[in-house]
């Protein structure tokens, strides 16, 4: 689980780091831990907060089973969470509406058992809508984590603008063909990276056996927008003809006898991630010294960013419908859409 590990990233550090000259028991600090992945269309949005842990100075720490113990990094009761919505005016300062967010908590039952406390998680989360940049407004949201003594920030803008979409509505591939061709898309309003997802959709039909519904899909990026292409006010990323044929053959081999296959659909996806969530990857993964470790919580460690998916269903084109076809895979039109 992606949370988990980012979490864990942090609390088995702090944990585990010692030295032959200080003794990590004494003066034991209160550090909160910040992990959210905001997502302007979703419904809910969750946010993890837990503090770093100390054990014993008898000699019989473990981190691992520390970490099992609800009390070793979760906060009692609950912390003053809120967000604070701010717009940008025509002199490109931010201000605040006035309008706050203010997070619950809310329990996760049945979470499987890892390195961290189950079956039951807290969580802070809310329901309330956060609004994304526009060609006419731009927003951010002020994340405040109040403590009795402390209080930590961080800020975000949500991705997943109105101009945020998919130009492409036809792809296309070939057998054996070397070549590359374009998908073009508008990219968000904010700073964002950018990973493809293509997948075609395919129904198996045998005598006398249930139908199966089947795909293979195939993953290009995370780019950000610097490595893609640019073209009349578009991003575009560059996909291998082949990839569509490489797949099924990988997919289907031998399995041709008394088969028949009809198409479904073809699917594009495009998922935009928050700039904080690639800097956090790119420093986490090049040094292992806390001193190193990316974050954008002040006052404390962990990420706040936000991410953002738009999906089409585009047409396959009628030259690859044909050569699909051709193959010996007993590919039918019926059922394509």
């Amino acid at each position: 689980m992606k949370k988990a590990s980012v979490i864990g990233l942090f609390l088995a550090f702090i944990a585990s780091s010692c030295s032959t000259d200080v003794d990590i028991y004494n003066d034991y600090k209160d550090t909160t831990i910040v992990y959210a992945v905001l997502d302007a269309a979703n419904d809910t949005n969750v946010i993890k907060i837990v503090r770093a842990y100390a054990g014993s100075n008898n000699g019989s720490f473990d981190a691992h089973q520390s970490a099992m113990v609800t009390d070793s990094s979760s906060y009692p009761g609950k912390l003053d969470v809120r967000f604070i919505e701010y717009e940008q005016s025509l002199s490109s300062n931010y201000s605040p509406t006035g309008r706050q967010i203010i997070l619950d908590t809310l329990t996760l039952h049945n979470k499987p058992e890892g390195q961290f406390y189950h079956p039951d998680q807290k969580v802070y989360y809310t329901k309330e809508p956060f609004r994304v940049n526009n060609r006419f407004n731009k927003y951010k949201y002020c994340l405040s984590i109040n403590k009795p003594n402390d209080t930590i920030r961080s800020e975000v803008s949500l991705l997943g603008g109105n101009n945020f979409e998919i130009v492409t509505k036809l792809v296309y591939f070939k057998a054996h063909n070397g070549s590359t061709n374009k998908l073009f898309f508008h990219p968000d309003d904010n700073d964002a990276l950018y990973q493809l997802t293509m997948r075609f959709n395919y129904t198996e039909l045998r005598d006398g056996q249930d139908t199966i519904r089947k795909s293979v899909s195939w993953a290009i990026g995370p780019y950000s927008p610097c490595d893609l292409g640019y073209e009349n006010g578009n991003l575009y990323f560059t996909y291998f003809e082949s990839s569509l044929f490489s797949a099924l053959e990988n997919a289907i081999r031998n399995d041709t006898l008394n088969v028949e296959r009809l198409f479904d659909s073809f699917e594009l996806t495009i998922y935009a991630y928050g700039k904080e969530l690639e800097d956090y990857r790119q420093v986490s993964t090049a040094s292992s010294a806390i001193d190193y470790i990316y974050t954008n919580i002040q006052g404390g460690y962990g990420i706040l960013s936000s991410s953002h998916r738009i999906k089409e269903e585009a047409q396959l084109s009628s030259l690859s419908q044909t050569d699909l076809l051709s193959m010996p895979w007993g590919f039918k039109h019926i059922g394509y859409k």
